[in-house]
């Protein structure tokens, strides 16, 4: 097992990587991360997310935070509303049913709960990681950015889906879905929206058709954010001659392209705040595995990107935990890596396959 002198470095303060240094200090072991934001409230950090009883949940439980997560997350959005699109009638929802205890929470509260529970100082910001380099000593060398360096005797590469830590382990890069997901966002709806407020409901409403769908996600500060998702190049923007950035024209494309969809799903698009993002779905191949190489590991999306079907936060938080249990129980660092891989390797390929066939279901080929 480790010491607490052992140098555990965590390439990115995500999910993951919260969840693996916080259960590394629950058990007295010296832990340092680094992020490249230059502070926690760098960037939006994203949607709602369902956690799951056996992966996300038992990932709080190991790190202590359970109950403080329950008195956060919404259990009333969990509700899914699925509509035809053409009628807006109701429709049974066809996706799978993961657990019946699955309650929602913002990802900013979740990693907000992370980083509080960590001791004053774990997270270095603003400290961007450009690569690790082994020593002849068997440990690692962090390059940084600003050209300073950092050795550790792990290098646990958290750090997403263009990782700076995977090319030490892998040649594996992420490649595009063929799917992209249209972004925008309602603000105050309950007040200044009130019509599309109650038709999303709680939690999720859904209606896909025609290789494409409209989704809709309330979250917990009275904001719903909109998905236009649908299959295209990856450079559908420069094929439809749009500029990301002009608001208007890409409203009038979305709105063409869902024409004849019912008139209050499309107010959804009509009635957003703000502008427009672009966010095509980017996967690492299926299964994503590799030689073992001792002192250095990845978890979350930097070893399993997938499609965002619900699967990816709460295996990136279990990827953590595990690794943390596997430290402080296993004999070395060696040992403790190679019982976590064992563990998460598999695991991630058969929640990756099940993701790409989740994505396909709800917005197939279009030669299917």
């Amino acid at each position: 097992m480790i010491s607490a002198h052992t140098r555990v470095a965590v390439v990115g303060a995500g999910l993951g990587g919260l969840a693996l240094a916080r259960v590394l200090q629950l058990h007295g072991r010296s832990v340092t991360v680094f992020e490249s934001d230059a502070s926690a409230d760098a960037r939006p950090q994203g949607g709602s997310l369902d956690i799951h009883a056996a992966t996300g949940q038992a990932a709080l439980r190991a790190a202590g935070l359970l109950d403080t997560f329950r008195g956060l997350a919404r259990p009333e959005a969990q509700e899914w509303r699925v509509l035809d699109p053409v009628t807006a009638a109701t429709l049974p929802f066809p996706g799978p049913v993961h657990d019946d205890d699955s309650p929602e929470i913002d990802r900013g509260q979740l990693r907000g709960l992370l980083l509080d529970s960590l001791a004053e100082g774990t997270v270095h910001w603003g400290r961007t990681v450009t690569g690790a380099t082994p020593l002849d000593d068997g440990t690692w060398r962090l390059r940084f950015g600003d050209g300073t360096t950092e050795d550790a005797d792990l290098v646990v590469g958290a750090d997403g889906a263009w990782s700076r830590i995977r090319p030490a382990l892998s040649d594996a890069t992420p490649g595009y879905a063929g799917v992209t997901f249209i972004e925008a966002g309602l603000d105050d709806v309950d007040t200044r929206h009130p019509a599309l407020a109650a038709m999303v409901g709680n939690g999720t409403l859904l209606a896909t058709a025609d290789s494409k769908a409209l989704l809709a996600q309330r979250n917990g500060d009275g904001h719903i954010r909109v998905y236009a998702a649908f299959r295209a190049p990856q450079d559908w923007q420069v094929a439809e001659g749009l500029d990301i950035d002009d608001t208007e024209a890409v409203r009038a494309h979305l709105l063409k392209r869902f024409d004849g969809w019912d008139e209050n799903l499309l107010s959804l698009l009509r009635s957003h705040d703000g502008g427009f993002v672009d966010r095509p779905v980017f996967v690492l191949p299926v299964p994503h595995t590799w030689d073992h190489v001792p002192g250095i590991t990845l978890l979350g999306d930097a070893a399993h990107l997938m499609p965002p079907v619900g699967l990816g936060a709460n295996l990136a938080m279990l990827d953590g935990s595990d690794l943390a249990h596997a430290l402080v129980t296993e004999s070395s660092v060696d040992d403790a890596v190679r019982a976590y891989e064992s563990l998460m390797l598999p695991r991630s390929a058969k929640a990756a396959q099940d993701c790409a066939e989740a994505l396909d279901h709800l917005i197939p080929p279009t030669d299917s």
